[in-house]
């Protein structure tokens, strides 16, 4: 049966790292090639992905380990430049792993398109009149996705706001799709352009704007996770962890490096897979300012036998159709080694993710604080970036992190030292 439980997986050699992987996720030989082999993305397939291509920005990909979601185990592909993070989700996963892993939840794929009307003269009578077309707008929106209502999604519902503006009351459609496995954001601009000329001749006003928005609050995907208070260190440990998790929750502030430390595992996962890591963003942090006040995407308490349990809950906008998942060579075979079999586990999967990297980080920050663990991975950039030759980076890495000298000038300075002593 197959396993991401994992003990020294980063101790492998890539090669071996790589022939694991291959393993859980049945990889073919041209498939661990690709993997192998510096640029997957040719420039050719860059071109025909972006405008003015001049070439290709690799990104380190990794693969967190020990994750059970819903009692599944999964090998979870994120692509970062930042040390510490996939150590942190796996080491977290590894922990939650043992009292049953992630539970997950999810509202399903419904996406928001708005349409703006604005000169209207009588905005809530506009309103009504909008809503009392549903059925015929609907069916107007439909007709320009037959396929995909034959896959069950398409136009489901609307809503209609008055949103105050400096330019006077403006008539807000909110048109909600089902977009299934897609993100969506084509086929909901598509429905609000056809919808436009409807909604103009009901409310007698001029329509501007008719795009998604990314604040996706009907595509939520949530995470919950319990873990035994002694498996973290003891009481002490949840109760800073809790305190931690508080000064987020009341202080925007510190919210804002709390929330960035989720993404920096979600955004990971968002672009091994080739989905809109700007989108994902943008949405995650208008939702932790829906209240009127930025806060946490995360919550941490205290159960009544003094575990701690720890929840996610955020928009979620990400496809397994369109878009670089069905055109980036190594975007799909992130997906493949994930074997997620809809955008809806997908989502699912990434905040699960987010829930890690959070505990991770809070912690770190409880217990011997954040420096410690990220400086360790820090080092070994550091040492690269000195020129440290393979067989002195360990013992230069080490000792740097001893001094907790972790600095250019620092590594070049051991190596010089180690390479006098062996004169």
């Amino acid at each position: 049966m197959k396993t991401s439980k994992y003990s020294g997986f980063y101790k492998l050699s890539v090669t071996d790292r790589l022939n694991e992987v291959a393993d859980f996720a049945a990889l073919t030989e041209g498939e661990k090639e690709m993997l192998r082999r510096d640029g997957a993305l040719s420039l050719k397939e860059a071109d025909r992905m972006i405008e003015n291509a001049i070439g290709i920005m690799p990104i380190p990909l990794g693969v967190a380990v020990n994750f059970c979601i819903n009692g599944k185990d999964y090998l979870i592909p994120m692509a970062t430049e930042e040390p510490s993070v996939i150590a942190a989700a796996s080491n977290m996963a590894r922990i939650c792993r043992a009292d049953g892993g992630f539970r997950t939840s999810n509202t399903g794929a419904v996406m928001i398109a708005q349409i703006q009307a604005a000169n209207v003269s009588d905005v809530y009578a506009a309103r009504l009149k909008i809503l009392e077309k549903r059925e015929a707008l609907i069916r107007a929106a439909n007709e320009k996705d037959p396929l995909l209502v034959q896959m069950g999604g398409g136009m489901k519902d609307l809503d209609v706001r008055i949103v105050e503006s400096g330019l006077g009351k403006m008539v807000i459609t909110h048109i909600l799709v089902d977009t299934r496995d897609a993100m969506g954001a084509n086929t909901v601009n598509t429905m609000a352009e056809a919808l436009a000329p409807m909604i103009e001749n009901l409310t007698g006003g001029k329509v501007y704007l008719r795009i998604l928005s990314n604040l996706a609050d009907q595509r939520l995907a949530r995470a919950r996770v319990e873990i035994d208070q002694e498996k973290l260190g003891g009481e002490a440990v949840v109760d800073g962890i809790i305190s931690a998790y508080a000064f987020a929750a009341a202080d925007p502030y510190r919210a804002a490096t709390h929330n960035k430390g989720i993404m920096n595992g979600i955004d990971a996962v968002v672009l091994a897979t080739g989905n809109d890591t700007r989108a994902i963003e943008s949405g995650a942090h208008a939702y932790a300012a829906r209240t009127g006040s930025y806060t946490t995407l995360t919550t941490w308490e205290k159960t009544a036998g003094g575990n701690l349990v720890g929840t996610i809950e955020l928009p979620m906008a990400v496809g397994l159709v369109g878009g670089a998942t069905k055109v980036h060579p190594v975007a799909k075979l992130a997906v493949k080694i994930l074997g997620v079999q809809s955008a809806l586990e997908l989502g699912e999967v990434i905040a699960c993710v987010g829930l890690a990297q959070n505990l991770g980080a809070l912690k770190a920050l409880a217990t011997e604080g954040i420096q410690r663990g990220h400086m360790s991975l820090h080092a070994k950039n550091v040492a690269a970036m000195a020129g440290v030759p393979q067989d002195m980076a360990d013992a230069v890495i080490q000792q740097m992190v001893e001094e907790k000298a972790v600095r250019i000038d620092r590594a070049k300075e051991i190596m010089e030292e180690l390479v006098g002593k062996t004169k």
